[in-house]
């Protein structure tokens, strides 16, 4: 965790009420009611979202142990996602790491599926002009890949980007490699499509909307519009077999907590607000 007093370019590019939340020593944690479409049916699950602030080694991209002259500051964001699909369990989980110091934020990005057929993981390292992906699945045609794209913007990293700078979120036409999470559900190429992205007032929260037309996507995240831009929950909608299949999640309890020290039995009664039991 990033204390308060950190290098001088976070004091010139990062206001002090930004630091003084994001540099507590906490996580943030969103909980929220899913519904998630699978197979043609609405499914009902439960979503986390935890926002945190790390030191993490940018050659190695991992969390760094502790913080050191090759260590840089990120905000990182692991998005979870658990339904039932008739008698067996989905287990999705999604991270993202944005640098706090760099211009193209991305560092990496990973997305895991976890189901009874199989495993599937997906992980995207964002280099100096490339992206690379490294990819392991049981599905013929998926498993263990590497490949690389040309350095483009990500659909991942802007959940981080509505906490970090929602002013700089990218609109319009605009070149994007969809999330991990849906390329992998949909079995999709992976590569950068045409998207549109566009933002929406609504009283006291702002929706942000990316389109994918070749795709037949659209995911739609609502953010308060102040600080700190707390994701408050999204819609997601896609055609398939000529129907259409939509997603939402409605965020239920959020709280701040060093939720890593909390890992006995006595702290499972700090679940109870999050709803997710």
């Amino acid at each position: 965790i990033i204390c308060l007093l950190c290098a001088p370019f976070l004091q010139a590019q990062l206001s002090q009420r930004f630091k003084s939340h994001w540099f507590d020593g906490k996580a943030e944690i969103s909980s929220y009611e899913l519904t998630q479409s699978r197979y043609g049916q609405q499914r009902q699950g439960k979503a986390v979202l935890i926002f945190v602030t790390e030191d993490f080694l940018a050659k190695e991209q991992v969390k760094a142990n502790q913080r050191s002259k090759t260590t840089i500051p990120v905000l990182k964001s692991n998005r979870t996602k658990s339904y039932l699909t008739g008698i067996y369990p989905y287990s999705i989980m999604s991270s993202s790491f944005n640098s706090l110091r760099q211009k193209h934020p991305l560092i990496k990005s990973v997305a895991s599926i976890q189901e009874w057929c199989g495993q599937s993981y997906l992980q995207l390292n964002a280099k100096k002009e490339t992206l690379d992906f490294t990819s392991h699945s049981y599905f013929e045609g998926e498993a263990d890949q590497t490949f690389t794209l040309e350095e483009n913007r990500t659909e991942d990293e802007l959940w981080n980007l509505i906490r970090l700078r929602p002013q700089a979120l990218p609109l319009g036409d605009l070149k994007l490699v969809p999330s991990l999470e849906s390329s992998r559900l949909n079995h999709k190429t992976i590569e950068a499509y045409d998207a549109t992205a566009s933002i929406e007032q609504k009283n006291n929260t702002t929706i942000y909307t990316i389109t994918y037309p070749k795709l037949q996507r659209s995911l739609a995240i609502e953010f308060s519009t102040s600080f700190p831009h707390t994701i408050e929950g999204w819609v997601e909608q896609s055609l398939g077999k000529g129907a259409a299949y939509t997603s939402t999640a409605k965020r239920i309890h959020t709280e701040r907590r060093q939720y890593w020290r909390e890992n006995d039995n006595t702290s499972t009664k700090y679940r109870a607000p999050f709803k997710l039991d």
